[in-house]
């Protein structure tokens, strides 16, 4: 239980879905969604409002499948659907944890979930429900992290919590450089300078624009997210 003010009352957190694959590469892993389920449980137990954007990369990827011929748009549509894919088998997931939770997606599929509608997003929010939102912006050519960055605006979120596989953001990659070197904190520019992999260039702009804070940390490592929401200095923070 917090015996403390958290840090934050309303987040995006913005998972892959490499991140719900886990080390299967492809699909889900059940184990990784039970993980990421309690966590966010641990928050929104607490009074957090939590929004969520997922992405779909670990059944399909628009910009890869793009380069292997197939025509862009069609593929980053098809990389949409894959995203609502991973919201329906989270909001599962939650709902076992005893979660109410609605996923939103910008294309309309109604048998399965709601439209995004912004005020109707904000509503539930202040519900206590957690909102998975779902099918990317609903145009092709924008990423997921652009998404994630769109959604807490339009839902004046505090913060965007970029939940990865790694304890922050590297000046490379950690995996292959043991001498590679952590971040604590970043500035927007230094990103785009550096050519750091925190968000797409698109997303770091218009967090920047918007002056909305963007923290990245191991959303793998249990009781990590109630960390960052008390405030730990844990992760990588990115402002102005």
């Amino acid at each position: 239980m917090m015996t403390q003010t958290p840090a934050y009352r309303r987040i995006v957190l913005k998972l892959s879905g490499e991140a719900l694959a886990g080390d299967r590469k492809f699909g889900l892993n059940p184990d990784v969604l039970d993980t990421v389920g309690s966590q966010i449980k641990e928050v929104a137990d607490n009074g957090v409002q939590v929004g969520i954007v997922v992405g779909g990369g670990n059944i399909f990827r628009g910009l890869a499948a793009s380069k292997a011929g197939f025509d862009r748009v069609s593929a980053d549509y098809m990389g949409m659907l894959a995203t609502v894919i991973n919201a329906l088998a989270l909001q599962n997931v939650l709902e076992k944890h005893g979660l109410d939770t609605r996923v939103l997606t910008a294309i309309k599929m109604e048998e399965i979930a709601e439209p995004f509608i912004q005020r109707r997003a904000i509503r539930h929010l202040e519900k206590s429900r957690v909102v998975i939102f779902a099918g990317g912006t609903g145009s092709p050519y924008f990423t997921t992290d652009t998404t994630a960055v769109l959604r807490a605006m339009e839902i004046e979120a505090e913060v965007i919590l970029k939940g990865t596989k790694v304890d922050g953001v590297y000046d490379k990659d950690p995996e292959k450089h043991a001498d590679a070197r952590k971040y604590d904190s970043l500035t927007y520019l230094d990103v785009v300078d550096r050519g750091l992999h925190v968000m797409d260039f698109t997303a770091i702009t218009l967090s920047m624009d918007n002056d909305l804070p963007i923290l990245v940390f191991n959303m793998t490592q249990e009781h990590n997210l109630y960390r960052v929401i008390m405030g730990e200095n844990i992760g990588t923070k990115v402002t102005g």
